[in-house]
C-alpha cells in the first residue's frame, strides 16, 4: 500500500515558509512520499529565486490560468507552488480550497500553516497512529493545537519528549464563530493511543487523502468560523476526531512583525486599485455564512447557507449528533461544562431526552476588563490588599466574582491600565455579561475605591 502524503500549506507573505519546508522534508522518514502543495501568496520582493538559493531543484514552470505553477524537488519530495500575487488573495480558506483542487489520490493528507517545526519521522508516526485507530474508526482524523515555537530563538528541543496538546472551547465571538485554545494533555506519558477530540485545528490535521476531496474548505469563508465548520462537516461526513498522544510538531502563533492579509487588504489599497475588496467585507460575509450554516440567526434568511452547496454537512451523522458529542448548542450559543474542561468526549453521545440535555447547557461568558489608571490607580492606591472583579447583570446584581491579591493585580497593570480577561459559565437563562465592577479592598474586605462600567447606562 502506498504511503503517499498530500501536504497542504497556505502561505501568506511568510518568511518562515522555506524553513518550514526544509524541516518538514528533512525530518520525514520517507520524503519521497511527500507531495507538498503551497498556495504561495507573495509580494514582489519575494521572488522564485529564493527557492533556488535554498537548494530546491529541478524547477519546472507550468503557465496556467489563473495562476502559474512552479514545481521543485528537495530530498526526493515534490513541492508544487501555486503562484498567487498577494493582492489577488481572498483569504486563508480560499487558499486552502485552491490547494485541495490539486489532490491526486494520495493515501493521506496533512494540512499545515507555513510556520512549523517537526519531530524526527513525523510522517511514519502520523501514519502509525492513524492505522492504530482503524480498529475503532474507519475514518480517523488527527488534529491539535500544537505546542509553540519562536523562530528568533534557538531551535526547538527535540531531545526531550514534549507534552502533546489538545483543544478546548474558549468562547463564542459576538459574530457567532467559536474560538478555541490549546491545553496540554493530562497523563500523556501513560497514553498508548490518540484520544478523542471535539474540535478541528486549521494548522494541523492529518487524515486519509480522500478528506481533501470530501470535506474541502469553503472558499467563501475568510478566517474565523473555519475550524468549527470543518469540525462539524468532518464529523457529519463520518470522520472521528482525535488528538495525537505524542507531540509531532510545533507551531508559531505570534508571528510578530509579519505582514498579514488584513495589513494589505485595507481601505487605502482598495481605493488605490491594488486590491478588489477590503478584508473586513470578506470577513463579514464569511461570518454571516457561518451563522447561516448553523442556523444561529433566523432573521438572516437573505444569507445563503453553505448547507445548500458542496460545503454543507455530510449525511453520515447529523448536526445534532455533533452537538451531543461535543457539548455545543449553536442556536443557544451555549455549551456543556465538559467542552471547556480537559474531559475527553464520549463517542456516540445522543440527545435522548432533549429537556434533560438542555438542562446541562451553560451560557459561556468572556469579559475583557480594562480599567484606565485615571479611573482606578491600582498601582499606587494604599491600604489595599485585594482586587475584586465582578461581572454584573443588567440590574446591577452580581453574576460572577473573582478576587486576587493586590500584588497579582498590580502585575497586570501595563501602559497605565489594568487589564484582565474573565471567563465563566452561568445558567442558560442569563444574558451575556457586558457590565463589570473592579473594587480595591482593605484588610477587612471593605471597599476602598472602585470602578464600574456600564452600570446605570
Amino acid at each position: 500500500m502506498t504511503q503517499s502524503i498530500f501536504v497542504q500549506i497556505a502561505s501568506y507573505r511568510d518568511p518562515e515558509l522555506i524553513p518550514t519546508l526544509h524541516d518538514l522534508i528533512e525530518r520525514a522518514q520517507r520524503p519521497e512520499n511527500l507531495r507538498v502543495v503551497v498556495c504561495w501568496q507573495h509580494a514582489p520582493d519575494e521572488q522564485i529565486g529564493m527557492f533556488f538559493s535554498n537548494r530546491f531543484e529541478q524547477w519546472q514552470l507550468q503557465p496556467q490560468a489563473p495562476f502559474t505553477r512552479h514545481t521543485f524537488h528537495y530530498l526526493g519530495a515534490r513541492i508544487d507552488l501555486i503562484d498567487v500575487p498577494y493582492e489577488q488573495s481572498k483569504g486563508a480558506c480560499w487558499a486552502r480550497n485552491l490547494i485541495q483542487q490539486d489532490y491526486q489520490d494520495e493515501a493521506y493528507t496533512l494540512q499545515l500553516d507555513s510556520h512549523h517545526r517537526f519531530v524526527q519521522h513525523w510522517d511514519t508516526q502520523l501514519i502509525g497512529m492513524t492505522e492504530q485507530l482503524r480498529a475503532h474508526s474507519p475514518k480517523p482524523l488527527l488534529t491539535a493545537y500544537l505546542p509553540s515555537y519562536t523562530p528568533s530563538e534557538p531551535g526547538v528541543d527535540r531531545s526531550t519528549p514534549v507534552r502533546p496538546h489538545g483543544m478546548r472551547f474558549l468562547r463564542f465571538i459576538p459574530e457567532g464563530a467559536i474560538l478555541f485554545t490549546g491545553f496540554p494533555l493530562p497523563d500523556w506519558e501513560t497514553l498508548q493511543a490518540p484520544v478523542r477530540a471535539r474540535f478541528y485545528s486549521g494548522h494541523f490535521t492529518f487524515a486519509d487523502g480522500s478528506f481533501a476531496r470530501e470535506v474541502r474548505h469553503d472558499p467563501d469563508y475568510f478566517f474565523h468560523g473555519e475550524e468549527i465548520s470543518l469540525a462539524v462537516r468532518a464529523f457529519t461526513h463520518g470522520y472521528d476526531l482525535y488528538h495525537p498522544h505524542r507531540c509531532l510538531a510545533w507551531h508559531e502563533y505570534a508571528r510578530k512583525g509579519r505582514v498579514k492579509i488584513w495589513d494589505d487588504h485595507n481601505g487605502a489599497a482598495r481605493d488605490a486599485g491594488i486590491v478588489s475588496e477590503v478584508w473586513w467585507a470578506r470577513n463579514e460575509r464569511s461570518l454571516a455564512r457561518n451563522r447561516a450554516l448553523f442556523g444561529m440567526d433566523q432573521g438572516e434568511s437573505h444569507v445563503p447557507s453553505p448547507q445548500d452547496s458542496e460545503y454543507g454537512f455530510g449525511n453520515v451523522r447529523s448536526l445534532e449528533d455533533y452537538e451531543a458529542y461535543a457539548g455545543i448548542c449553536f442556536r443557544e450559543r451555549a455549551i456543556q461544562p465538559e467542552a471547556s474542561a480537559h474531559i475527553e468526549p464520549v463517542a456516540g453521545a445522543q440527545k435522548s431526552d432533549l429537556a434533560v440535555w438542555n438542562s446541562t447547557l451553560r451560557r459561556p461568558h468572556f469579559l475583557h476588563i480594562v480599567v484606565p489608571k485615571d479611573s482606578l490607580d491600582i498601582v499606587h492606591c494604599e491600604s489595599v490588599v485585594q482586587c475584586r472583579v465582578r461581572a454584573l447583570r443588567a440590574d446591577g446584581s452580581v453574576l460572577h466574582e473573582e478576587i486576587e491579591d493586590i500584588q497579582a493585580a498590580r502585575a497586570r497593570c501595563r501602559d497605565d491600565m489594568y487589564e484582565l480577561r474573565v471567563e465563566f459559565l452561568s445558567d442558560l437563562g442569563e444574558a451575556a455579561a457586558s457590565m463589570y465592577q473592579v473594587s480595591l479592598l482593605d484588610a477587612d474586605a471593605q471597599v476602598v475605591t472602585q470602578f464600574e462600567k456600564g452600570v446605570g447606562a
